[in-house]
């Protein structure tokens, strides 16, 4: 990729770029038409590659800038470099074990999910293989249909009194719970990653391993991710402690040993479970699990609901907008973000933070050793993650470092940068005042902004200048002794080269000391400009600052 597309997306990925438009979705696997409705409404060209194989998919992510998958699609390495052009993955969906999420960072990529939109549909499925499973209606209904009537030999579980075993105990896992312990079901999880306080918000009692959850339970639904912990972690000795009792899994394919499972249930350690997701899939007709008679299948329909299908394409398509058109991403997996009711207090400082550490490094000039933000008044009691983030960009921005606000932390840990974040609520002037420290070891350079009333967004400090500047375009800093005529003489330059001043903002530390100024300018000054201006044994120092490609 040229530098130039480089930067063009790197510009338009988070909060800080340009709004765009026409931009390419590429389309891998099956999504509900009414978030694919909502991108072309939005003027971005949809792409439909759900039949393609390897080879053509990788052709046609060559110019995407956004692809739509679901689990059907590997986006690893090479289906990502394969899409130089690209800014965000959208997974219709919840799970992403499918797609590198770290690859995806490294390159500045948005990877997104829909966790909410199916989670009613999910959980529902799973109720409902629960009750399939311990009332074994499957079996009747076929031996009915093959004519044999089986009221003596079918013989089910009731779920009164019982207790439910919840592994993973997040979105899902907590719908399943409430439905379930309506019923009058004893409730105990296992979730690493759940406090005690929650858990007793939730009437879950909670256990610190899951052989205790499998022993207690007499149903275990599985809600976890798929990663190299959880992979065939329900093995022989796990089912085991779960004797006479049912597993259900509605989460990801993998979780279980299969045959395992298999012969648990035909050996009638379980009295049986139910299975919506497999190892493999399409599955393979000798999978065990099909040949077992106590064991309920269906291929992987829990999220296959109607309304499930458009809340997660709406979803997904909702951030892919989101992140061309400048805005928060709510559901990035890979990236800092706020809540939506947090982020239009924190917007504006999102781009003032990126420009103040524009400013800040290129007066530093050099490499940089340390990077510390402060954030003053109200803003200092918001989540700033992705001010934090857009900071970062901005210091590396000349740097070329092609950080974005998806990878600049990662860059910083890489690079040797040490990061720094503070808040306080005492402020003095301003309702709020974002400060972006940079140093080099030896030097420092501070660069303080807010925001104005009606959005105007100032630079209001520079090195302890308070000179409340417009940051934007080109900007000439000029450090100088407080005498008269000095301002003048720069003028006097400016005009002599054919640059003009669209404004001036200046202030000293003393009188007869030093000042500081700084210009706006209508074009960027030369090289030449900015030799004689040095020339003067007046003037201390000048740095140009370019902001916004200068535009």
């Amino acid at each position: 990729m040229d530098a130039g597309s480089r930067e063009r997306r790197l510009a338009s990925v988070m909060p800080g770029g340009e709004v765009t438009s026409g931009m390419n979705v590429v389309v891998t696997d099956a999504v509900d038409d009414a978030g694919l409705a909502r991108l072309r409404q939005a003027g971005h060209d949809v792409e439909l590659a759900t039949d393609a194989d390897r080879e053509e998919l990788l052709e046609a992510v060559a110019d995407a800038h956004a692809l739509i998958v679901r689990s059907g699609t590997t986006v690893d390495e090479e289906l990502l470099d394969a899409a130089p052009e690209l800014v965000i993955v959208g997974r219709a969906g919840i799970g992403i074990d499918n797609i590198d999420v770290e690859a995806a960072t490294d390159r500045g990529v948005v990877v997104a999910n829909a966790p909410d939109s199916n989670v009613r549909a999910t959980a529902e499925h799973a109720v409902a293989l629960s009750f399939a499973a311990a009332r074994k209606i499957p079996q009747g209904h076929m031996q009915l249909k093959d004519g044999y009537w089986a009221k003596g030999d079918i013989l089910g579980s009731e779920f009164n009194g019982k207790t439910l075993g919840v592994v993973g105990l997040g979105r899902i896992g907590q719908e399943v719970a409430k439905r379930l312990g309506n019923l009058e079901m004893d409730l105990v999880a296992y979730d690493p990653y759940l406090s005690e306080e929650r858990a007793r918000q939730l009437g879950v009692e909670l256990v610190e391993d899951i052989e205790t959850c499998f022993q207690k339970a007499d149903f275990v639904t599985l809600h976890t991710p798929k990663t190299a912990e959880t992979d065939n972690f329900v093995d022989e000795e796990l089912l085991a402690e779960l004797e006479d009792g049912y597993l259900i899994n509605c989460a990801r394919g993998g979780l279980v040993d299969e045959q395992a499972l298999a012969e648990a249930v035909e050996d009638e350690i379980l009295y049986g479970a139910a299975v919506d997701v497999f190892d493999e899939e399409p599955v393979d007709p000798d999978n065990p699990l099909l040949a077992a008679e106590n064991v309920i299948v269906t291929p992987h329909i829990a999220a296959n609901t109607e309304s499930a299908k458009q809340n997660v394409s709406i979803s997904i398509a909702d951030q892919i907008i989101a992140a061309f058109d400048d805005e928060i991403v709510t559901n990035a997996v890979n990236a800092p973000s706020s809540g939506e009711d947090i982020y239009p207090t924190i917007r504006p400082y999102v781009r003032i933070a990126e420009t103040a550490g524009k400013i800040a490094m290129q007066l530093l000039g050099g490499h940089v050793e340390s990077v510390e933000i402060t954030y003053a008044g109200e803003i200092a009691e918001e989540t700033v993650d992705v001010v934090t983030a857009s900071a970062l960009q901005g210091v590396f921005a000349p740097l070329e470092w092609q950080a974005n606000a998806i990878n600049a932390e990662r860059i910083a840990e890489e690079r040797g940068v040490e990061v720094t974040e503070s808040k306080t609520r005492q402020i003095e002037d301003f309702n709020n005042l974002v400060t972006v420290e940079v140093s080099d070891g030896d030097h420092t350079v501070t660069v303080e902004g807010t925001q104005f009333a009606g959005d105007d967004p100032r630079i209001v400090r520079i090195q302890g200048y308070r000179v409340e500047a417009i940051p934007h375009g080109h900007m000439l800093v000029v450090r100088n002794r407080d005498e008269p005529g000095v301002i003048g003489y720069i003028g006097s330059i400016m005009g002599e080269y054919d640059v003009n001043i669209a404004g001036m903002f200046n202030n000293r530390e003393s009188r007869g000391g030093e000042a500081l100024t700084v210009y706006n300018l209508d074009s960027a000054p030369s090289e030449e400009l900015l030799a004689e201006l040095r020339g003067d044994d007046r003037i201390v120092e000048t740095t140009h600052i370019s902001l916004d490609n200068g535009e």
